[in-house]
């Protein structure tokens, strides 16, 4: 096994030039190249050994918070979570195992989610969980309708 190196060096000298090594001006055009990756995946992408992907997710509000779309990059990380935790689209039933399933994807959001969205994203995640969505529906963007409905554009 190879030595963590992601905290050595400047990280954001290193994620920037791996993002326009493969032809991207940004961390986010990147990362909307790959709207269904995990963090851990796109910082695999970018280096297996020496980026992380809480510097991913860094970079990415840092971003989101200068082209104030704050709430495109929460939706955009619920698609990811969603996606890593319910890789079959939203259960059919929720029982204990489905429920837990869809509990983790939801806690981990919050808990990625920026402070200034967070009680909009507690309030997304009542919404789900009262009113399901149609089994199997598994967003693949942050664009997705009913993502934008239950988050518009609306920055905070």
């Amino acid at each position: 096994m190879s030595k963590d190196r992601s905290w050595e060096g400047n990280v954001k000298a290193r994620l920037y030039e791996r993002v326009r090594e493969r032809g991207y001006d940004s961390l986010t055009a990147f990362a909307e190249a790959r709207p269904t990756a995990s963090l851990v995946e796109l910082a695999e992408e970018l280096g297996p050994d020496d980026v992380a992907g809480v510097q991913v997710f860094s970079g990415l509000v840092a971003e989101a918070e200068r082209n104030h779309q704050v709430t495109r990059l929460v939706r955009g990380q619920l698609v990811r979570e969603l996606r890593a935790c319910l890789p079959n689209g939203w259960p059919t039933v929720l029982d204990d195992a489905n429920r837990f399933d869809v509990a983790h994807a939801l806690g981990v959001w919050i808990a990625f989610t920026p402070e200034t969205h967070e009680e909009r994203a507690k309030k997304v995640s009542d919404a789900l969980l009262a009113n399901p969505p149609p089994p199997g529906w598994s967003p693949l963007g942050p664009d997705d309708e009913l993502l934008r409905t239950l988050l518009p554009d609306e920055e905070v």
